[in-house]
């Protein structure tokens, strides 16, 4: 088996039987690339069927140098592992030599978070009267209304916003679809926005909901250029970005008695340890929940 072979049916395993998006297959490309630079650089030239546990260990140990931290190298190695569940599927290899590798043990880091006083008065520093003051307001609230990731906002379009019923459609990572409640402020500001602001849209960009000034679908680097600018006007001294609206939304939620695989659903994680990272819980809601439904508890 040669690594072009097998990367290659990589490729069209995970664009076929994965459905997965270009970017994440590219990723996971990557990561099996470095490990055959490694296998041709360290290992003279080893067929991917012909590595072991021990050369995969080595692989990681060899990054380090390169500058990649230990975020980094876990997710290469979530690479390198879906790989290899890969090669076992198509019965290349009698023993998967990443199976029982464990990443780096990493710090959940958790981001601001914007209290709702704060999250008004990024919107009030909307200026409405402005060219763009109600589309930029639109967006803003779309974002903490829905806990959208900017690719998902940047690609919403008008017929995947169902006023009527109060949910948008949204395809997320994966292309993997799923619906999400909006609330009536932020379709109110959508509808306003499409009545007074909205540019033309240029040709193929006709269904794309939020358009730049020239008439075509909003860059991510836009949207963070303008939730940074809006949270100067503000005047909050925090770091606020579009992802900070999301974790803000999954914790309010959560802070509020929402259940965690609910948020789970609204957010798109696949894992409910990854929505768990976008949630944090003080003390008082752990105390609570702990009195409210432990059995013990509840018969005194």
């Amino acid at each position: 088996m040669d690594w072009t072979g097998a990367i290659g049916g990589f490729r069209q395993y995970l664009l076929l039987e994965r459905s997965l998006s270009t970017n994440t297959i590219e990723a996971y490309l990557h990561d099996v690339e470095k490990l055959q630079s490694f296998a041709l650089q360290e290992k003279n030239g080893i067929a991917p069927d012909c590595i072991a546990q021990r050369d995969i260990e080595a692989f990681l140990a060899w990054l380090r140098p390169f500058g990649f931290e230990e975020s980094s190298q876990a997710r290469i190695l979530s690479g390198i592992k879906a790989f290899y569940r890969f090669l076992m599927l198509e019965h290349a290899l009698a023993d998967n030599p990443a199976a029982q590798l464990e990443g780096p043990k990493l710090k959940r880091s958790i981001p601001d978070v914007l209290r709702i006083d704060e999250i008004e008065q990024i919107f009030a520093a909307v200026d409405l009267s402005q060219k763009h003051g109600h589309r930029d307001r639109a967006i803003l609230e779309t974002l903490y209304a829905c806990g959208l990731r900017v690719s998902e906002l940047i690609s919403l379009r008008c017929s995947q916003v169902f006023a009527e019923d109060g949910y948008v459609r949204i395809i997320g990572k994966g292309n993997k679809e799923r619906l999400v409640p909006i609330g009536g402020q932020a379709l109110r500001q959508i509808e306003c926005y499409r009545q007074s602001g909205r540019d033309l849209p240029v040709r193929g960009h006709e269904d794309i909901l939020f358009l730049n000034r020239f008439g075509k679908k909003l860059s991510r680097v836009s949207i963070f250029n303008m939730v940074k600018h809006y949270a100067t006007l503000a005047g909050l001294d925090k770091e606020v970005s579009p992802h900070t609206f999301r974790h803000s939304f999954a914790t309010h939620l959560v802070e509020g008695g929402a259940n965690l695989r609910a948020v789970q659903e609204m957010l798109g994680h696949e894992s409910i340890t990854t929505t768990e990272i976008y949630t944090h819980l003080d003390i008082h809601y752990l105390r609570d929940t702990v009195l409210q439904f432990h059995p013990i508890h509840r018969k005194t």
